[in-house]
């Protein structure tokens, strides 16, 4: 009875350890470190939250854009011609002025005084001029008759050539004297705005390589706009038939203001100079702007659009939405399983606050515009739909709708 009781408790104890094996195996028991491992292991993260939008398409004028300077067609510093103390300034600061117009006054007495004395030489040299010829007519009678000799003629003939010669001496001087009076006057050169006074009534000037600036005076308008552009652009307008400054009025162009938006002053070229520059790669333009309003100062900085072409289909997306991957442009494509694709891609310009590509990218294709940063290729991401023409970050016009109705 007793071998039998052993009997069955070790069967008993047989069948228990084989259950137990088993359910371990199928994961319905763990041991202790294995429940442990389990329940320690971190969990998968959450895929990356990202702005996506898709490419548009839409027919664009492509523009070439540049930065560029105001320039005035004449800029003129007046300086003094001649010596002498200023007694008057006929300008207010900033004003505006024809050419011919009064803006300082020298002190004219001593080029008066000047002016008389060398007249009063004139009237003397003439004189002695008519002595001369007088003598030179008696001397001729009397070598007729043998009264005289020949070398008394040729005296009295040589007095009247020097006569003569003190007569146009004398006639320089006035000349002279009376330039000396008239540059006492100073007047604006051109038509346009004046500065300062760099000098006031009661400062004696001087005249010669270091003579000071009394004021400058700068036209109004038109004037002219100075940018540079690239050596492709360049060769573009030359294969459209703007090679040198033949053809350049085919080529539109329009500025702004740095507060102004868009491009709203419209122009013309006017030159493109004659070499490139092989240090930057560019060459300079020169377009020609009126300025009726005197708005344009010189020195104020343009934003130059030229070179248009005709409407054309184009690939548009925010610029945010490319990266830069060392010498290379790329966008992170989103397929339909929400795993992002890296693309390289060729840009073009700005049109209407959007990037034009070229190449690598087509319409629809959704892309990421805001997140680009945290996304990397073969990574699938939680998109978020935005419009491309928007900010990136804010919902479409559908989200918002159903936000909406929601509620």
């Amino acid at each position: 009875m007793k071998k039998s009781f052993k009997l069955l408790a070790g069967l008993t104890g047989l069948i228990v350890l084989v259950v137990a094996l088993v359910l371990w195996t199928i994961g319905v028991i763990r041991l202790p470190s294995q429940a442990v491992s389990a329940a320690s292991a971190p969990a998968a993260p959450p895929p990356v939250s990202v702005s996506v939008a898709p490419a548009l398409e839409q027919s664009v004028t492509e523009w070439d854009e540049f930065s560029g300077r105001v320039q005035a067609i004449d800029r003129v510093e007046v300086r003094p011609q001649v010596s002498g103390l200023i007694e008057a300034v006929h300008f207010q600061d900033g004003q505006l002025v024809k050419k011919g117009d009064p803006l300082f006054t020298i002190d004219p007495r001593p080029f008066q005084a000047e002016l008389a004395r060398a007249e009063a030489a004139l009237a003397g040299a003439k004189a002695q001029l008519v002595l001369a010829q007088a003598n030179l007519d008696r001397n001729k009678q009397l070598i007729a008759i043998h009264a005289i000799a020949q070398s008394d003629l040729d005296q009295t003939n040589a007095a009247l050539l020097q006569a003569d010669a003190n007569v146009k001496a004398a006639q320089a001087a006035v000349q002279t004297a009376h330039l000396n009076l008239d540059y006492t006057a100073i007047a604006s050169p051109v038509d346009g705005r004046v500065s300062r006074a760099e000098i006031t009534v009661g400062n004696l000037v001087g005249t010669g390589p270091t003579a000071p600036v009394l004021t400058t005076v700068v036209s109004v308008s038109p004037v002219y706009v100075e940018f540079e552009i690239d050596e492709q652009t360049y060769l573009k307008y030359a294969a459209n038939g703007a090679s040198g400054n033949s053809g350049i009025d085919r080529i539109p162009v329009s500025m702004g203001l740095a507060s102004e938006e868009g491009y709203p002053h419209a122009g013309r070229l006017k030159a493109i100079d004659n070499r490139l520059d092989t240090t930057s790669g560019t060459i300079r333009v020169r377009a020609l702007f009126e300025n009726a309003t005197g708005e344009l100062t010189p020195g104020l900085y343009a934003k130059v659009r030229s070179g248009g072409s005709a409407a054309k289909p184009a690939i548009l997306v925010d610029d945010r939405a490319v990266g830069t991957d060392q010498d290379k442009k790329y966008v992170m494509v989103i397929d339909a399983d929400n795993k992002a694709t890296y693309r390289t891609v060729t840009l073009g310009p700005v049109v209407n606050g959007l990037r034009i590509i070229r190449s690598g990218l087509q319409r629809d294709e959704r892309i990421v515009v805001n997140g680009l940063q945290r996304v990397r290729p073969n990574e699938v991401v939680a998109p978020v739909e935005v419009a491309m023409n928007r900010n990136p970050g804010m919902p479409a016009k559908s989200e918002l709708a159903s936000a909406s109705s929601a509620k």
